[in-house]
This record gives structure tokens, sequence and C-alpha cells, in this order.
């Protein structure tokens, strides 16, 4: 006849500190453990190979118990992180140019449409050319993008950006607008920003028409002055889009553009 004796065993908790400021103070408490003896008695052979695995089967038990098991974490849309790699953003896309960086929506697709003078590149999203972002790099005998005035006044004094009203003809008040005017541009919120040892402009503007086209455009642009050059950045998405997940690509897209 066999008989099992389980007890437990603690580990007397160690007094060391953490050595960097990465790790939390305090001691380093190990796990308690579930430890099984399977004592035989020689006149039963069959009890015994029991008795084995019946304390075979309460130590993987205690094992299973004593063991955290880290769920494989995912955002919705992300690859499970099973294995413990490291996960990476496949939502954007890094592009470098001469003299700026900017990081690009990955579901954006290059464009050759030329929209502003010393317009170097545009990207513009599959689905909607409405998202879509623009970089400009102009000479200018500025020394500072504060040498512009404030934003207010650099915005208008760059506010092609905004878009010209084509329509020139009579029209009545409507949806809004003053008579004859069928566009407007409202700033929204504008911040000032040093990267870098640079100093950058920031503005949030929202463009409606009168035609009602996607309830209007919301554009973020940031801008500054580096060798002798003026360095323009403007991305811009659809109102509608805006409020179903735009915003996210197009604040990250201007939030990464960084002139070297």
């Amino acid at each position: 006849m066999a008989s099992t004796a389980c007890f437990l065993h603690h580990h007397a908790p160690s007094t060391t500190t953490a050595r960097t400021p990465s790790q939390r103070l305090g001691p380093n408490v190990r796990p308690t453990q579930l430890i099984c003896k399977a004592q035989n008695k020689p006149d039963d052979e069959a009890s015994n190979a029991v008795s084995r695995r019946l304390a075979l089967t309460v130590l993987i038990g205690g094992a299973a118990l004593s063991t955290k098991v880290s769920p494989a974490d995912a955002a919705y849309g992300e690859a499970a992180n099973v294995f413990g790699k490291p996960k990476t953003n496949t939502d954007f896309l890094a592009v470098s140019r001469d003299g700026f960086k900017i990081n690009i929506p990955a579901k954006w697709n290059p464009s050759k449409e030329v929209e502003y003078p010393g317009q170097v590149l545009r990207y513009e999203d599959n689905f909607d050319a409405n998202s879509n972002v623009t970089v400009m790099v102009q000479p200018t005998d500025k020394k500072s993008i504060k040498d512009f005035g404030p934003p207010e006044e650099f915005l208008s004094k760059v506010d092609y950006l905004l878009g010209k009203q084509a329509y020139s003809g009579k029209t009545v008040s409507e949806g809004g607008f003053d008579p004859d005017v069928v566009a407007t541009a409202n700033i929204l919120e504008t911040a000032t920003s040093v990267v870098g040892g640079k100093d950058y402009y920031n503005i949030s503007v929202l463009t409606r028409t009168a035609d009602g086209d996607e309830g209007g455009k919301h554009l973020i642009i940031t801008a500054t002055v580096s060798d002798g050059k003026l360095y323009i950045c403007k991305a811009q998405a659809g109102d509608k889009r805006w409020f179903k997940g735009a915003r996210k690509f197009v604040e990250s897209t201007v939030n990464s553009f960084n002139v070297a």
C-alpha cells in the first residue's frame, strides 16, 4: 500500500532592493510551491503505481496554479502578440525626404497632383482623395517661423492652403453664409512648439462650402523655418470621415512631421 504526503514549502523573502529606477522597490518574494512525495510500501505494487500517478497529477496541478499565463494582448485590427515579440505599428509608413521626415498612413498612396507652390510631397487616401497630406518647401528670408507674426497672421499669408473661392456671382444667405459668400474658414485652435531647437506653428482649421461637400474639411497645418527655407505640412480629411476615424491619421501624420 502506498500513501502520498503533500506539504507547502515557503521561500523566505529576499530583502535585496532594486538597483534600477525602472524596477519596483521591495522584497523579491518567490511563489509558494506545492511539493508532493509518494511513500511506498513494498506489499502492494499496483497501489504503488496508482499512488505515483496521483502524486504526479497533484504536482502538475500545483505547478499550473503557480504559473502566471499572460494572454496574447492585441487591440482590434492588430496581430496577437502570441510569442511575446515586440509589436510594430503597421498603420503608418516612415517617409524621408531632403530635409524632413514624416509618417504617412499605410493606406495612403503617393499622388502626382500638384496643388501648391514648392510642393514636394503629396499622399492621399486610397478611397477618398479629400483625405490627404502635402508638404511644401519654399525659400524665405525669415530666420524663424515667428518672424511671420502670430499663427493667425502667418495663416493669412498662406491662405491659398485653404482654397480660393472660385464663384464670383451673386448669392443669397444660405446655410449660415453671408450674401455672395460660398466658402468660409474658421480657425479652431493654434499652438506653438519647439522641436529640435526650431519653433513650429500648429494651426487647426475647419473650412465649409455652401454646397455642403463632406460637411466641411478639417485641416491641420504645421510650419517651421530652417536654413532659409519655409517648411509647411498640411493634412486634411472631410468632416464626415474625420469623426469616423480619419482624425487619428491626420493628427498623427502632422505631429510626426519633423525638419532636420
